[in-house]
């Protein structure tokens, strides 16, 4: 499903006449086709777990890159085509394939470095700003063709002639300036995050042997990023000039591939694939915890938790397997039993941000709302743009009975997924629910007032009048 990006749905662009869109332009823009992502497209993979994986990686990058200070949102899509691809704003989308197509955590981020600078250094901006302000519905499709072109040509094709196809294929790709420009800030952002720059030109060069062998369907990455000999050979010149660095994957990467691995075909294919996986690589912690999942996946309980304990045991300890031994105590109906594996995981991994939201699932689940909510208001703080906190605090809310709460937190699911009507109709209800004191009562209408102020900008930059 390709998200449904129309031209009413688009921020309003001001004066794009300029060379680039501006930064805060660029912005709402990217914040828009997010929420379509997120919202809409069923390809789009909620996984807290692996998304949380990315957004490690990507940060490291962006922290050793030009613009450390610079926001950004990594994200995954459900997808067994080779591609990732920047969108406006600094979202940055990888597909499943990609991420089990990659031979080493160094050409992963090779990848992630190489958008990463399409976005530090504007290019998308400059791309975009090429448009003229009497095209919003060109500009619309663009935005269609560009996320249609990742997975589905015939789609692409369709959202390209409904958009005039000339203007819009010629802004599919990226120049070769730009590209150039990203191989050389991406190589150097992957060497002071510490990865070997090996994995650029070995990776890319991947790429291109794969469109030779299926020129009809080359990798969608070099539809979007045209990819020449010479692009790879200006790589390896580059690489032969850097200090030599041999760099071991982090066992994160191996947890992830095997999870995506893992998930893929049908349950009992799954089952026999990572066993054929587990025989080739002997001990493999990894591989182990992949089949563990794909046995998950067939019903299999009993024996996900025998092979899980086996790795628990034998191996060094890691938040991908404290996790699934906590999902199979849920799905085993223990509950509480889930909340003593997760807590002390929580401590001992803070950094995986996954296992706080299993956590907070499992105490709603476990009857324990009251520590569910404050845990997730606690975690809340400078992450208010997350949407699965304040569905995790509604649910917690509702199972406590604390209706004004409830909506609260449901009021602001629905600003994250742009529907402010729906969101101004919760706060509603959530001021007529009698149980709020006199402090929920003025935030509910503090907020009330906010986003009908919002509502009524938004209706005026689409040219309608606000409701009176």
């Amino acid at each position: 499903m390709v998200p449904r990006v129309t031209a009413a749905e688009l921020p309003d662009l001001g004066d794009v006449a300029s060379s680039e869109l501006s930064p805060l332009i660029e912005r709402r823009l990217g914040e828009s086709i997010m929420r379509e992502i997120r919202w809409q497209d069923p390809a789009y993979l909620d996984d807290p777990e692996i998304e949380d994986y990315v957004n490690r990686l990507g940060r490291r990058l962006v922290t050793a890159g030009p613009a450390p200070q610079q926001e950004f949102d990594f994200f995954v899509i459900r997808d067994a085509t080779l591609n990732a691809f920047a969108l406006p704003g600094g979202h940055i989308g990888v597909h499943t394939g990609l991420i089990l197509a990659a031979e080493s955590e160094s050409e992963l981020a090779s990848v992630l470095g190489h958008e990463i600078a399409h976005v530090t250094q504007r290019h998308i901006a400059q791309l975009f700003g090429k448009q003229s302000q009497t095209s919003m519905v060109m500009l619309a499709s663009l935005l269609v063709a560009i996320l249609a072109a990742r997975s589905n040509s015939q789609v692409s094709e369709a959202a390209i002639a409904a958009g005039q196809a000339g203007a819009i294929q010629s802004q599919l790709g990226y120049t070769r300036g730009f590209e150039r420009e990203a191989d050389r800030l991406g190589m150097q952002t992957l060497e002071n995050a510490g990865f070997d720059v090996r994995g650029m030109p070995s990776f890319f060069q991947r790429l291109q042997q794969s469109g030779r062998l299926y020129e009809n369907n080359a990798p969608s990455y070099l539809r979007t990023h045209p990819l020449t000999g010479e692009r790879i050979a200006d790589m390896e010149n580059r690489v032969g000039q850097m200090r030599y660095r041999q760099v071991p994957d982090s066992t994160d990467f191996a947890f992830v591939r095997a999870k995506l691995r893992a998930a893929s075909g049908a349950a009992l294919d799954a089952v026999r694939d990572m066993e054929s996986v587990v025989a080739k690589s002997g001990g493999d912690a990894a591989a182990h915890y992949g089949l563990a999942r794909a046995h998950l996946r067939a019903g299999s309980i009993d024996e996900a938790g025998r092979i899980v304990d086996g790795i628990r045991r034998d191996g060094p300890p890691s938040p991908f397997v404290e996790a699934l031994v906590a999902e199979l105590k849920r799905a085993a109906r223990d509950p509480a039993g889930a909340v003593k594996i997760l807590e002390p995981a929580v401590q001992r991994f803070p950094e995986h941000n996954s296992l706080r939201y299993a956590l907070i699932d499992a105490l709603i689940e476990a009857g324990r709302a009251p520590d569910a909510s404050a845990m997730a208001r606690g975690t809340l703080h400078g992450r208010a743009d997350d949407a699965r906190l304040w569905g995790f605090i509604a649910r917690a809310e509702a199972a406590r009975g604390k209706v004004t709460a409830q909506h609260r937190a449901q009021a602001e699911l629905y600003v994250l997924r742009g529907s402010l009507p729906a969101a101004i109709e919760q706060l509603e209800i959530a001021r007529r629910a009698g149980d709020g004191d006199f402090y929920d009562l003025s935030a509910v209408d503090a907020r009330m007032r906010e986003l009908k102020a919002e509502e009524r900008e938004r209706r005026r930059e689409e040219g309608r009048s606000p409701d009176r």
